[in-house]
Formats: C-alpha cells, sequence, structure tokens
C-alpha cells in the first residue's frame, strides 16, 4: 500500500478489531451464521495483516505471493460454498478474496514492494490496473452503502409510530449482534476501499 504509516496502522486496527468479533461470533451463532462469520473474520484479520507497513519487506515480494496464495484459496472455499447455495454472503468473500489477491500482487510486482509512502520516489506510480481498481473501488462503495442501508432503513411516509400494528410498519431495525454484524461489515468494506485507494 501507498499512503502514510497512520493510515496502515489505523486498518490494522480496524480488521484486527472486526476480524476478533467474527471469531467470537463464530463460536456462538447458529450454524449459518457460523459459517459467514468464518469468512467475515478471514477477510478483517487477512485485511490488517496486509495493511501493515511493515509487512513485506523491502526487495522481497514473497510475502505478497504468500497472501495471494491463501487468498486465492479463500476465494475458490467461497465460491464453491456460494454454487452449493449455503450461504449468498459467500460470493461477498469470494469478491473479497479475489480483490486481496489483486492488491498482494500488484503490491509484488510494485518497485519497494508497493510501500512507497509519501516522498518514496516510487510513490506516484499506482500499483495495478486502473480499470480493475476502478471496478473494485465502485463495488465496495455500492456494498457499503447498501450494508448501510440494511441496518440503519431510512423512514418513509408510511412508516407507522413505534407500537403500532407490526404489519402497518417498515421493517423492524436489526438489534443485537445484527447490528454489530453489519457495523462490522461496513468498516471492513470501508477498510477495503481505504486499501484499493492507497494502491
Amino acid at each position: 500500500m501507498h499512503g502514510p504509516p497512520l493510515v496502515g496502522w489505523l486498518l490494522v486496527v480496524v480488521g484486527t478489531t472486526a476480524g476478533m468479533y467474527c471469531l467470537h461470533r463464530a463460536r456462538s451463532g447458529a450454524a449459518g451464521e457460523r459459517r459467514a462469520a468464518r469468512g467475515d473474520a478471514v477477510m478483517g484479520l487477512g485485511m490488517a495483516a496486509m495493511a501493515a507497513p511493515v509487512w513485506v519487506p523491502t526487495g522481497r515480494p514473497w510475502g505478497a505471493v504468500a497472501f495471494a496464495a491463501l487468498f486465492a484459496a479463500a476465494g475458490a472455499h467461497a465460491l464453491v460454498a456460494a454454487r452449493r447455495g449455503a450461504d449468498a454472503h459467500r460470493l461477498h468473500h469470494a469478491v473479497g478474496a479475489f480483490a486481496m489477491v489483486y492488491m498482494a500482487l500488484a503490491m509484488a510486482e510494485a518497485p519497494g514492494g508497493g510501500h512507497g509512502g509519501a516522498g518514496h520516489p516510487d510513490a506516484h506510480h499506482p500499483a495495478g490496473t486502473p480499470l480493475l481498481t476502478g471496478l473494485l473501488l465502485v463495488y465496495f462503495a455500492v456494498y457499503v452503502v447498501r450494508t448501510l442501508a440494511a441496518i440503519v432503513p431510512l423512514p418513509t411516509a408510511g412508516t407507522a409510530p413505534p407500537g403500532a400494528s407490526p404489519g402497518l410498519t417498515a421493517p423492524p431495525l436489526p438489534r443485537g449482534c445484527l447490528e454489530l454484524t453489519g457495523a462490522c461489515r461496513v468498516s471492513m468494506g470501508i477498510g477495503m476501499l481505504t486499501m484499493l485507494l492507497t494502491m
């Protein structure tokens, strides 16, 4: 990743926090929730490890290749599970995993391992393909907006006040762990957007 180290460390904190929460949820939820939580945990912790400003030593792209191989396997697993109908959210995990593969390989090919920060002679050379980067940016931006809309629905003119008949109201706000899960997914989506923007 290009950009200031502070951004990288903030992404480490966000990814680690989201990943640890998802690991906790993977132990306590229903079967389908546990599967989705495991995928979210892999994405969050992988994002945290990949965003760390020190993870690829200069001149040693083996770290990026290892990340690419790990996320390629995770993406293939998510695609197989989605095809079997295990969980619709697995398609998002597959897109996220392959986005991580793309970023890892792009950083491995970039001069200096892709960590040219401000003032670095290679800082002005973006890694990756602009078209693919743009498509991924659009995907994750739409994902963040849709996830936010799901956990914080906008009131409509026909929404009845609290306590009214359930048949006349909009769907209730998700509560408890569902809201936290949505917040984790939003934070990871924003993290992916940040990583793509700082390539």
